[in-house]
């Protein structure tokens, strides 16, 4: 009696991902048992088996015949140099490394938090955040037949439909929702941010087609959805043109579609890159466009708007602006009813108010001397005991920031301890805000070079920046 077939597990490993699209592509292609099609690429049967089960190490030579037969365009090639052929590249970079460059050359970054080029080299593991973002890949080609791999490839984006369906809606949809949740565990470097890019112009590439007036609203709201945690995704690598674009793309849409609570957030994020760039003034435009017709929008989505309007205010020094917009902010969010929020407006919880509004005090506390930065503290403090492990990137960031207030106005000492903290939270992320963050932090440790603790954070930082 024959054996049931194993059921795989794609987001085990990378290996595991590329033996389950292997298997699916197999019979898709017309060939249910591994027998016939093993003879047609001229591997054994057992060998073929191992390779889906994810057991197994494809073959160099192999993937270009799986290419010919199941004509896929390449995608087994460049899915074999990704998966398989980065250990190999960490290997062969490992051994011929230099040593370290000396310190006080500053040496260009670009180590994986910064997302940047190929991924970085490491004698500590071969499973580096850039192969693990494939886990990402197969989990959600696991859930829909959507061809992300295209999505990520060098070849022709996927043909855009000759009308709108349910079909592009939902896939639009889990898009959105896998890049949400994975830009805030991890950030939005490596494969994170290309499949970001690179599902928001395939988007866009949509708004030209026909779509029925019975799936208008529906399709808008997906696109508009996608626009928010693509340009996430780019902002957090400093991709800040493709950031704008995908922002402005979801705010006309959600416009179009009478999305108010979309608009909102595409305001609220338009607003905060706006700051983050050094715009104050442009971010407190955008915030107050938000803002217009307040009664559609949710108690989150006030306070949020709100927070953006104490951020640019804390930019512009203006203690008494910014004050005053933290309060408006916390009197919106003390009427907060989670069940009324719409689904894209969980995160924004206690532990993310505060940790919002503390970095619009931030910029007072170590901008002002006579500013008394306990109320930052507090909040920065709130924050990073409210943030659970899916916003690894909030938590790291607010923990930073509280380490470098007190580095600024504080104990050097009891800074250097929340620091190391901050380093841990920070190390898989490929976010490069988390990481301009942890330099400032070194540079201020840096100030107090007789302090031992500090001392050594600095050089930690440094390190974990260059690794």
């Amino acid at each position: 009696m024959p054996q049931p077939e194993k059921v795989l597990e794609p987001s085990r490993s990378p290996q595991a991902w590329f033996g389950h699209e292997l298997r699916l592509r197999r019979k898709e292609k017309g060939f249910p048992t591994a027998a016939p099609f093993a003879a047609q690429v001229q591997v054994s049967v057992d060998v073929l088996l191992k390779i889906e089960k994810g057991a197994y190490r494809c073959p160099e030579d192999l993937p270009p015949r799986l290419d010919a037969v199941l004509q896929t365009g390449g995608l087994f090639t460049r899915a074999w140099a990704m998966v398989f052929g980065d250990a190999d590249k960490q290997r062969c970079d490992a051994d011929s490394r230099r040593p370290p460059t000396p310190e006080g050359d500053a040496p260009r970054l670009t180590g994986r938090m910064l997302g940047g080029g190929a991924p970085p080299s490491s004698t500590r593991s071969p499973d580096s955040v850039y192969r693990r973002h494939f886990l990402v890949l197969g989990s959600l080609l696991a859930l829909d037949p959507l061809d992300l791999s295209s999505l990520l490839s060098p070849a022709p984006p996927p043909a855009v439909p000759h009308q709108i369906s349910p079909r592009e809606i939902r896939q639009l949809q889990q898009i959105a929702a896998g890049l949400h949740i994975w830009d805030n565990s991890y950030g939005g470097g490596g494969l994170i941010g290309q499949l970001a890019t690179d599902s928001m112009q395939w988007a866009i590439r949509l708004l030209s087609v026909s779509c029925p007036s019975s799936h208008r609203a529906d399709f808008l709201e997906a696109v508009a959805r996608l626009g928010l945690v693509a340009g996430a995704s780019q902002f957090d690598v400093y991709r800040h043109d493709d950031a704008r674009l995908a922002f402005k793309v979801a705010v006309e849409c959600a416009e179009e579609g009478q999305h108010w609570h979309l608009r909102a957030k595409g305001y609220s994020f338009l607003a905060r890159q706006a700051i983050w760039v050094g715009d104050a003034d442009d971010g407190l435009t955008n915030a107050e466009k938000g803002l217009v017709r307040s009664d559609r929008l949710t108690a989150s989505e006030r306070a949020m708007l709100h927070t953006a309007r104490a951020r640019a205010f804390g930019k512009l020094r203006n203690v008494q602006e910014t004050i005053a917009a933290v309060g408006a902010a916390d009197d919106a969010f003390a009427q907060r009813r989670p069940e009324d929020e719409p689904p894209w407006m969980a995160y924004y919880d206690a532990a993310q108010h505060n940790g919002d509004t503390a970095h619009a005090l931030w910029d007072l506390a170590v901008g002002i001397d006579e500013y008394d930065p306990a109320q930052a503290g507090q909040r920065f403090a709130a924050a990073v005991s409210g943030h659970g492990p899916q916003f690894a990137r909030s938590k790291a960031m607010s923990c930073t920031k509280l380490a470098s207030l007190v580095m600024r106005r504080g104990d050097p000492r009891e800074a250097a301890a929340i620091g190391r903290k901050a380093v841990a939270l920070a190390g898989d992320l490929t976010s490069r805000r988390a990481a301009d963050d942890l330099r400032q932090l070194g540079h201020l440790a840096g100030r107090h070079p007789k302090i031992q603790e500090a001392a050594d954070l600095k050089e930690t930082i440094s390190a974990t920046l260059l690794t």
